[in-house]
Parts: structure tokens; C-alpha cells; sequence
């Protein structure tokens, strides 16, 4: 089945009231409504099974009116997971281009299971303090290019998932081939492109480039959980530039934030292989910080040419199990990334 949808105007929503909106069956990765267990509210513009879909417009808007479900999160009176502004599942040959998507109720941009998606030239836009806004989230998806999109929101910029804890595991579905580039924006509370924390069926084969980030919590983050299982690896970051961040790069353990009580705590995550390299930070509040979930090891991490100044708090690394090397690291970096005996990271 092919979509086309050609805006050249606004786009918005009218339904003020939550239980209007349909309920449909939580994600076979996720096993249960993401913020609430059982069903999820449908997303504003939702599809399945499709193929060659087009979402474009010259600059029209598309307003996910999202208040009315922020005010229910805040006051913690959410019966139901919210709904996306836009997600598209098990679908193949999706372009999403030349839009403004504001407002959105939860995650804005939701590939999930989808292969061959281009997401290009979109303009973003939420309230800083709107929870979890993310912009663009490819979840369990497979050839993914995400380029020349401006971002605000009150969550992850872009976030690369594949699943939650054992049902993702058991799904086994991963997100991999995926190309950001060329993306910039702010948000106060998390990262410019984030990697996980629902990474259960594997995150490979990433190149992130030419990111822009200011007033922000993070440029770049990978976090995971214990439970979470799955693994980060070949991930390229380079090319990334920010002002006013708090933690420039960071690889953080989750808060205990799990489907049920039936995960796996055997479940440790594997990251290994990943390159960052040529990052220039100005006016940080501290120095990297790298903690691997308690229990597990990372290694394979490369540094290259990282330039991190005016840092206003603690300009020490922190790094905790984390291990690899950095070639032209500014401030040094802590011991674990101080044996450079090979040429593997210094002329990757």
C-alpha cells in the first residue's frame, strides 16, 4: 500500500479529550504501554504494514496539540501510554521531509520495525520542559538516514532504540545502517543524539556527524540498564560541535527503569567499538563522565582530536569500567584511556 500526505499548510488536532482516542496493543519489544501497563493510544498519524510513504510539505505544519497529555503526566493522572505524533510500524520505503512537526504528546518521529527510512530537512519543536518530546526515535529499524533537521524538545534530539529488556530480547529485532547528520538544536534535560536506554535487541553500524548542540544536558550519550541485554557497537561519532552542555559525551547506567519485575539481571549490555573523534565543546559545565552498568565491561572506546574548554564545575574525566584509548584529548583523560599502544584508535 502506498501514502502520500502533501501539507502546505497546519495540520492539527482538536480532540481535547484522552479517551477519544483509541487504544491499540503495546509493541511486541516493548511488551506493555511504555509509561503504563497494557495498551497504548494511537498515534496522530499511525500506519502499518505499508510501503513507499511520503510525509512532505512545503514547511506546513503539523501540530500535535500535546498539552492536554503533558498536564496528564505532570498531574500523574496518565491511565494509558500517549500516543506519537507520528509512528510508522513494519513499514518499508518511508520519506519524511520539508516539515514543521510541533507539539507532540510523547515521542514526535516513531519508525518501529521499518527499513529504508529518510528523514530529511524537518523542523522539530516542543516546549523545553515538555516530557519526553524526543524528536526523532528509529526504534528496531534498519537502513535509517537522518539529516538536516533542527530540533527543540524536552527530550532526546534524536535516540536510536531497539526494544526493552526481555521482550526486546526476545523480539531480537535491531536497529542498524543508521547515518545522522547534519542535525542541531537544544534540550535542557537530555542529549543532542542519545543511544538507548531501550537497546535490548542490538545497536550497530552508526555513524553520527556534524552535530550541533547548545544548552543542552548532553551532546552525545549512550545509556543502558542492567536487564537490558543487547549491544552498542560500530558506532562512529565525529565532527560534533557544542556550547553551554553540562556533560559533553556521556555513557550512563539506567535508573531501574524496566518493563516488569521479570527481566533478566543477568542481562548485561555489551558496547564495544566505538569512535569519537574531532568534538570541539565550549563553555561545559564538566568533563566527560563513562560508567559502564554495574557488572559489565566496555571496551574498544576511541577518542580522537577532542577539544572540551571553559569547563566551569570539574574538568576531571570520570570513568568507571570503561576502557580504550585517546589520541589528542583535551583536558587528559582518566588512566583507563591512557594505554595507546596501538594504531587501532590514534589514525582510525
Amino acid at each position: 500500500m502506498e501514502i502520500c500526505i502533501a501539507l502546505t499548510s497546519a495540520l492539527g488536532c482538536n480532540v481535547q479529550d484522552p479517551e477519544e482516542w483509541p487504544l491499540i496493543a503495546p509493541l511486541p519489544s516493548y511488551g506493555r504501554g511504555r509509561e503504563r501497563l497494557g495498551p497504548r493510544h494511537i498515534s496522530l498519524i499511525h500506519g502499518e504494514g505499508l510501503n513507499d510513504v511520503v510525509i512532505t510539505g512545503d514547511n506546513g505544519t503539523i501540530d500535535g496539540q500535546g498539552r492536554i497529555w503533558w498536564d496528564l503526566w505532570w498531574n500523574r493522572t496518565l491511565n494509558h501510554t500517549r500516543g506519537h505524533l507520528i509512528e510508522l510500524v513494519n513499514s518499508t520505503n518511508i520519506m519524511i521531509s520539508n516539515i514543521t512537526l510541533r507539539n507532540s504528546p510523547f515521542w514526535t518521529v516513531h519508525p518501529v520495525y521499518c527499513r529504508n527510512v529518510v528523514i530529511r530537512n524537518l523542523t522539530v519543536l516542543a516546549p523545553l520542559n515538555a516530557p519526553n518530546t524526543d524528536g526523532i526515535d528509529p526504534d528496531s529499524s534498519s537502513e535509517v538516514c537522518i539529516e538536516d533537521c533542527y530540533i527543540e524538545s524536552g527530550d532526546d534530539l534524536v535516540a536510536i532504540k531497539s526494544g526493552w529488556d526481555q521482550y526486546g530480547i526476545s523480539v531480537g529485532k535491531p536497529s542498524s545502517n543508521i547515518i545522522i547528520q547534519r542535525v542541531s538544536g537544544t534540550t535542557p534535560t537530555c542529549s543532542g543524539v542519545g543511544l538507548g536506554s531501550e537497546m535490548s535487541g542490538g545497536i550497530s553500524n552508526v555513524i553520527v556527524r556534524d552535530l550541533h548542540i547548545w544548552n543542552s544536558a548532553q551532546a552525545v550519550r549512550i545509556k543502558s540498564d542492567v536487564g537490558r541485554g543487547g549491544y552498542i557497537t560500530n558506532i562512529t561519532i565525529e565532527n560534533i560541535s557544542m556550547e553551554k552542555v553540562k556533560v559533553p559525551i556521556r555513557f550512563s547506567r539506567g535508573a531501574d527503569d524496566h518493563s516488569d519485575d521479570r527481566y533478566d539481571r543477568s542481562a548485561l549490555p555489551r558496547i564495544s567499538d566505538v569512535r569519537i573523534r574531532n568534538v570541539v565543546g565550549v563553555d561545559l559545565q564538566r568533563a566527560p563522565i563513562l560508567e559502564a552498568v554495574h557488572g559489565a565491561v566496555y571496551e574498544g572506546i576511541c577518542f580522537r582530536n577532542v577539544s572540551l574548554r571553559v569547563i566551569r564545575r570539574q574538568d576531571r574525566w570520570q570513568c568507571e569500567s570503561v576502557y580504550g584509548e585517546a589520541h589528542d584529548v583535551f583536558p587528559a583523560p582518566c588512566e583507563e584511556f591512557r594505554r595507546n599502544g596501538s594504531s587501532w584508535c590514534g589514525h582510525s
